[in-house]
């Protein structure tokens, strides 16, 4: 498992296919943000991270640009994943309520964190091209996974690009629309769950928070 995992994520690191990410993300990594302008940002594309053998697959859309493309990891080192790493931490699901930097110590427990696109788009809009090359990887990951039973999308954009993954992958048809912690059958006997997306604005608004994130993590739990 983890040998199938190492050779797949040696070839996303290297990926350099889509020119339209691999300039914008390089952009990101020289002009860098203010606050970490001494930091060496990754600027490459991002890896899953996880439990190989966990039943759970959370799926955001893409690496943010000065969260995972700048610190190497998904939904590490933002606004967003301290949000939900608290709710993970929770729930037992992570052993830590912050995710800020590789080697911090952050492990998961039955569940594998990643992006359906692992690098950052402009203005966090992908294009159709782009999502169809990186499928590919994000097909393998999937197949890695042995003993997946649950994807949750974080966010709506997360949520229609599994399923547009479905429906160009699989014999999958189902005119699935999001909604938060509403239950879906994929093929394979895999469910999707729709999750409102961990960012500071949900979380400022009340669209989400821990108490509605958490109830929707334990959800998940039963059903695994």
């Amino acid at each position: 498992m983890k040998k199938n995992f190492n050779k797949l994520n040696n070839s996303i690191i290297k990926c350099i296919k889509c020119k339209r990410l691999v300039n914008f993300r390089t952009k990101i990594s020289i002009q860098k943000r203010k606050q970490f302008i001494n930091e060496t940002y990754w600027g490459k594309p991002i890896t899953g991270y996880g439990d190989t053998n966990g039943k759970i697959l959370l799926v955001g859309l893409a690496p943010a640009a000065h969260g995972g493309n700048r610190t190497g990891r998904v939904f590490t080192g933002d606004k967003s994943s301290d949000f939900l790493y608290k709710c993970l931490h929770k729930v037992k699901i992570a052993n830590q309520p912050n995710s800020d930097y590789l080697d911090d110590g952050l492990k998961l427990k039955n569940a594998f964190i990643t992006t359906a696109l692992k690098c950052v788009p402009p203005e966090d809009k992908p294009l159709k091209k782009e999502l169809d090359q990186c499928f590919k990887y994000f097909n393998q990951e999937i197949n890695f996974l042995k003993n997946l039973k649950v994807i949750v999308a974080l966010g709506k954009i997360a949520f229609d690009a599994c399923k547009y993954f479905y429906k160009s992958n699989y014999n999958f048809n189902e005119n699935i629309k999001f909604e938060h912690n509403k239950v879906f059958k994929l093929p394979n006997n895999i469910l999707l769950i729709g999750c409102y997306h961990p960012s500071p604005r949900n979380v400022n608004t009340g669209r989400i928070n821990e108490k509605k994130m958490v109830q929707l993590f334990n959800s998940v739990l039963k059903l695994i």
